[in-house]
C-alpha cells in the first residue's frame, strides 16, 4: 500500500477541501491518508464521507500543537475519535487561541511597517477554519509585501523572527494524554534531531507511542538517527508529506510503503 499520513486541508491551513484533499488523493493513486489538520477534526468526517465506497481509507487523525518553555512542538493523533467530547473541545479553545495569537502577530507586523487587517487575513481561512500562519503568509502576499508566502516566512513570519508567536495551547504530555483518551495513537511530527536526547525521554515517559520518521527532503543521514531513536525507545514510526496544497507540489510525490510504518497500521486495525 502507498500511504500519506500527514495532510492539511482547508479545516485548519490547507488549501483544498477535506473533499478535494480526497479526490487529490485518488487522482495519486494513494491507499491510505490521514487528515491531519491543526487542533481540529472537523475535516475528518468530510473526507470520511467523500472517500466511502471508494479505492482510498482515511484515518481520523490531527496535529496537537503544544509548547515546552518557549518553543513550539507538534503532536500527531492518530485513529482518534472524531467526535471525542475532549477533542471538539480542544478544538474550540484552539479556534479562540489562535485568533488572538494571530491578532498579536499583525500587531508586531505593524511595528516593522506591515499593516494588514484581521478581516485580510481571516477571509483566507474557511469559516470553521483553523487560522494559521500560511493564511497570514497569503495575505501578505496579496497586499503586496512580499512576494511569495515562503519569503513571508523567511523574512517575517518564521519561528526565528520577531512577529512569530507560539501557539500557546498545551504541553506535549497533555497532548499525548488527550489524544489517547480519544483512542488515539501519539506520534511526534517532525522531531528535531538535536532535542530527542532531552526530550524523547519526558515524552515516552508521558506515553509517546511514536515518531515522525519519514518526511519530503530529508537527508538519509537524518532519517538514520530518527529510525535508531525510535527502534530504541521502542516506539512506532511514520511518514507523511506535510502537504497543504498545490503550491507545494503534487499529492503523491511523496509517499510511504506499508512496510515502512507496519507498526502504526497494526496499531490502528488496519
Amino acid at each position: 500500500m502507498d500511504l500519506d499520513l500527514h495532510i492539511h486541508s482547508t479545516a485548519s491551513d490547507g488549501f483544498l477541501s477535506p473533499a478535494e484533499v480526497v479526490e487529490a488523493a485518488i487522482d495519486a493513486r494513494l491507499d491510505v491518508i490521514a487528515l491531519t489538520d491543526h487542533d481540529t477534526v472537523a475535516g475528518v468526517p468530510p473526507a470520511i464521507e467523500a472517500a466511502a465506497g471508494r479505492s482510498l481509507e482515511v484515518v481520523a487523525a490531527l496535529e496537537v500543537s503544544t509548547t515546552l518553555g518557549d518553543q513550539e512542538f507538534h503532536i500527531l493523533g492518530y485513529f482518534v475519535d472524531p467526535f471525542d467530547e475532549r477533542l471538539l473541545a480542544h478544538t474550540a479553545e484552539a479556534s479562540r487561541r489562535r485568533k488572538s495569537r494571530m491578532e498579536g502577530m499583525l500587531g508586531r507586523l505593524r511595528e516593522q511597517g506591515i499593516d494588514l487587517s484581521f478581516e485580510a487575513v481571516a477571509r483566507r481561512a474557511s469559516e470553521d477554519g483553523s487560522l494559521g500562519r500560511p493564511h497570514l503568509a497569503h495575505a501578505m502576499v496579496e497586499a503586496g509585501y512580499v512576494e511569495s508566502a515562503p519569503k513571508a516566512f523567511e523574512l517575517y513570519i518564521g519561528n526565528e523572527h520577531p512577529a512569530y508567536l507560539p501557539t500557546r495551547l498545551l504541553e506535549p504530555e497533555e497532548a499525548i494524554r488527550m489524544i489517547r483518551s480519544a483512542g488515539g495513537v501519539s506520534v511526534w511530527a517532525h522531531p528535531p534531531v538535536d532535542r530527542l536526547p532531552e526530550l524523547l525521554p519526558l515524552l515516552v515517559k508521558a506515553g509517546l507511542e511514536g515518531l515522525e520518521v519519514y518526511r519530503p527532503r530529508m537527508s538519509s543521514g537524518r532519517m538514520v538517527r530518527l529510525e535508531e531513536a525510535a527502534r530504541r525507545a521502542g516506539l512506532l514510526v511514520s511518514g507523511g508529506s506535510d502537504w497543504h496544497g498545490p503550491e507545494h507540489g503534487r499529492l503523491g510525490e511523496f509517499r510511504v510503503k506499508s512496510p515502512e510504518v507496519a507498526g502504526l497500521l497494526s496499531a490502528g486495525g488496519l
